[in-house]
């Protein structure tokens, strides 16, 4: 049975060989057109072309949008024009912020001569004399020690007050010892001198005077020591003895 079989399939073969050779003038019938197809996709951009030639101007009227779209070369700068009328005035902005504080100014000067307003003018001075020795008799006292002297009316070397500011002064003094003591205010304003003792000779000498002086510029004021009742023992006493003078102005003179 397989023999038969085998022999069928070689037959087969050589019929489908025989039939697959054509003679030439036989031809098929075309056949018909398909369908087209989608669109492609857009290709790739290409590539720059070269620098075109410069454009030359024709002869005669050329069209205004022609020459709009020529670029010439650039002409030579103008003159300036006339100002234009001024634009009108813009709103107010808002306020800025507070800027930082600037640095203190330097001091100011002393004008010296002439009127000093009374909320302007000021003079002060408290001195202290640590000198144990007792102050000489008629002569002005001096002072080792400057507390307060503001603005340098008083000469702690000589113990004079020189006034710079006309006006209404109290000046007072204050005095302690283990002896009797007698100081006195003097001043070139008047004749009179103003003089306080203490001749206490129990326990420490404490003194203390005021006086409140009219004074025009330049005038001076001082303290100074006298006698009285003192003795040599208590002129030659070399104990500790202070002495503290204070002066300062009330009000200037304001006409």
């Amino acid at each position: 049975m397989r023999g038969y079989y085998g022999l069928a399939v070689l037959v087969g073969v050589a019929s489908l060989l025989m039939t697959s050779q054509c003679d030439p003038n036989c031809a098929g019938v075309d056949g018909s057109a398909g369908v087209a197809g989608a669109p492609g996709r857009d290709g790739l951009p290409g590539a720059k072309g070269e620098k075109g030639q410069p454009a030359k101007m024709a002869d005669g009227p050329v069209d205004p949008s022609v020459l709009l779209r020529l670029k010439g070369e650039m002409g030579n700068r103008g003159l300036q024009g006339v100002m234009g009328p001024k634009g009108f005035c813009g709103d107010l902005g808002t306020a800025g912020h507070p800027g930082q504080p600037g640095h203190p100014g330097p001091d100011g000067k002393s004008i010296g001569h002439g009127q000093h307003p009374s909320q302007q003018a000021r003079s002060a001075f408290s001195v202290m004399r640590t000198d144990n020795s007792y102050p000489p008799y008629d002569q002005r006292v001096t002072y080792q020690t400057t507390v307060v002297n503001k603005p340098e009316d008083f000469n702690a070397a000589t113990g004079e007050f020189i006034c710079r500011v006309p006006g209404v002064y109290y000046f007072t003094f204050h005095s302690v010892a283990k002896v009797s003591m007698c100081l006195r205010i003097v001043t070139d304003a008047m004749e009179r001198k103003v003089g306080f003792c203490d001749h206490n000779r129990n326990n420490d000498q404490v003194l203390s005077g005021g006086v409140v002086l009219q004074l025009a510029k330049d005038q001076k004021v001082w303290l100074e020591s006298f006698m009285d009742q003192q003795t040599s023992t208590e002129r030659n006493d070399i104990r500790e003895k202070k002495i503290i003078f204070n002066g300062f102005l009330l009000f200037a003179n304001t006409e």
